[in-house]
């Protein structure tokens, strides 16, 4: 996908050992408190690619990410397929989530998103892909595979994908702690991608 979409972030470019963890779909009442819980334990900062209704659900949980130091991004109010929503249908949604909460970081769900809504969207957004999708929202992917690699194909300026959502709870619970132990033993920093234009 990264050689049809060339103009998208992939990565941060650096040498040094820093890593760029984000977490997508939230937030959720359950999951994105104890993901917080683990990036404080490890003095670790992330990006979070917010769904509009659910900040709308969880607006304290919202507020707690940026308190916290993390940065956010727009992942529209629905959670919208672009390469299955209509042009327009899609950049409402993309505007919806923005009425909800400002941000310049974007990440389309599903990694799926046209020429053409990119062409409109990058005037707005920093549109944020990854480098490495941990896994952790499939079920033929065991706890231990996700988080194996993870830590064996992140690279200096990774972007990697996780969820904080229902779906990938069990995967996502017993995965990030191992993960976030190895990269801290590893003097490693995880950061937040910046969310200014």
């Amino acid at each position: 996908m990264k050689w049809w979409y060339p103009e998208l972030i992939w990565e941060i470019k650096t040498t040094k050992k820093e890593i760029y963890l984000t977490f997508d779909d939230g937030p959720d009442p359950e999951v994105t408190p104890w993901v917080l819980d683990q990036l404080k334990a490890h003095q670790a900062k992330a990006t979070f690619f917010c769904v509009g209704e659910n900040v709308e659900k969880y607006p304290e949980i919202y507020k707690r990410i940026l308190a916290e130091g993390h940065t956010v991004g727009n992942h529209t109010y629905g959670h919208l397929n672009g390469w299955k929503t209509s042009y327009d249908k899609y950049i409402v949604s993309v505007k919806k989530c923005s009425h909800v909460f400002g941000a310049h970081l974007f990440r389309p769900p599903h990694g799926r998103i046209s020429k053409r809504q990119i062409k409109k969207l990058k005037k707005r957004y920093k549109i944020i892909m990854w480098s490495l999708l941990s896994g952790d929202f499939d079920d033929t992917i065991s706890s231990a595979e996700c988080s194996y690699n993870t830590v064996q194909y992140s690279e200096p300026g990774s972007i990697v994908v996780f969820h904080d959502s229902q779906k990938c709870k069990k995967t996502l619970f017993e995965a990030l702690p191992k993960i976030l132990n190895h990269f801290s033993n590893t003097q490693w920093e995880m950061k937040a991608i910046c969310d200014k234009n």
